[in-house]
């Protein structure tokens, strides 16, 4: 990854990002609603200058290796990820909303990992790439670090 500017500051950040849907419901099993959720996501990041370096949508999880500005907390970008998707599938996939009597899509909570020297973003790439190639098995897979 190379360098990324603001106005004000100089960076190089990435974050490994994890949450499920409520009740880890396999919203991600019909390839329109997982395609959308991609391409919903995709349009959400740019417009906040987050910059996806890798993302997997599994049926009941999601995946991202991103990179954005260090004045915007994980919480924050989860934040924004998080509730403008929901409002979004809910608005375009309404069979959706019957789905989560709560009327949320995602669970409150989520996985962050910063990436650096041990934990690479070419290791958690691997890891999420992985999942592509999954049919079947245990949701999660063993990182493996560089000595």
């Amino acid at each position: 990854m190379t360098l990324r500017r603001t106005s004000h500051s100089v960076y190089d950040t990435s974050y490994h990002l994890v949450w499920c849907p409520k009740y880890r419901k396999k919203v991600f099993e019909r390839e329109d609603v997982r395609e959308r959720a991609k391409q919903m996501i995709g349009e959400i990041c740019e417009a906040y200058d987050i910059e996806i370096q890798e993302m997997e949508l599994i049926e009941d999880h999601i995946h991202l290796l991103v990179s954005f500005s260090p004045s915007r907390s994980i919480g924050e970008a989860v934040r924004i990820i998080k509730s403008l998707s929901g409002r979004g599938l809910f608005r375009e996939f309404p069979g959706l909303k019957k789905r989560f009597w709560g009327g949320e899509l995602w669970e409150d909570g989520y996985f962050a990992r910063t990436v650096g020297d041990r934990m690479t973003s070419e290791v958690i790439r691997k890891y999420i790439v992985s999942h592509r190639e999954l049919e079947h098995g245990p949701a999660q897979l063993a990182l493996k670090l560089r000595s």
